[in-house]
């Protein structure tokens, strides 16, 4: 079984930790997406050694997969992985006045690209893009911990909101915050 969450905040991608609750929690019959186009009838049987593909900071939302299959994490979050993820970035430019944040925003993009190290490791290329003022979009192919928010620190950006929409061809789509679905099986990373 492979099972796609639109985690909420609040939640832990793994185990239980620090008073927070783990995102196999959501899924039961009752937060299942209405519009899961899966045949599947729920069953406890499918939580059974169902275990994240990657994680998502406790502060940052959406696309989470659980997997019964190994392989599948692998293929997302393996260190050979060429999966892209994609983000939405709600950001603003921190402590510097309103006349310098366009220039800000100019001079952060290619470095955000291209040009970053976390923890003295350089970081792969991603495609990042402004898509408003305040909105960043990023592709990433590694996933180090909390490196969106390392990244934007870097040049002076405050992330303010981060939500994942995309993991290879598979879309959070409409599903629901809090709600969870089937992987289908016409679906693949």
């Amino acid at each position: 079984m492979t099972v796609l969450i639109h985690r909420t905040v609040g939640f832990v991608s793994g185990q239980a930790e620090n008073g927070y609750q783990p995102a196999i929690t959501l899924v039961t019959s009752e937060n299942r997406w209405e519009s899961d186009r899966s045949d599947i009838c729920f069953s406890v049987a499918h939580l059974w050694q169902l275990t994240p593909a990657g994680r998502l900071d406790i502060d940052s939302t959406g696309l989470l997969v659980l997997a019964q299959d190994g392989r599948i994490a692998k293929q997302l979050i393996g260190g050979h992985s060429e999966i892209d993820k994609e983000y939405w970035c709600a950001s603003r430019t921190a402590s510097i006045p309103s006349t310098w944040k366009a220039t800000s925003r100019r001079k952060a993009s290619p470095l955000l690209r291209h040009g970053l190290s976390l923890d003295d490791v350089p970081l792969k290329p991603a495609q990042v893009s402004w898509q408003n003022g305040e909105q960043l979009r990023f592709m990433l192919r590694e996933g180090k911990k909390r490196q969106i928010r390392r990244m934007c620190e870097l040049v002076d950006l405050e992330v303010i909101g981060l939500k994942r929409v995309r993991m290879g061809r598979v879309m959070l789509g409409a599903l629901s915050p809090g709600q969870w679905r089937y992987l289908s099986l016409d679906e693949t990373f």
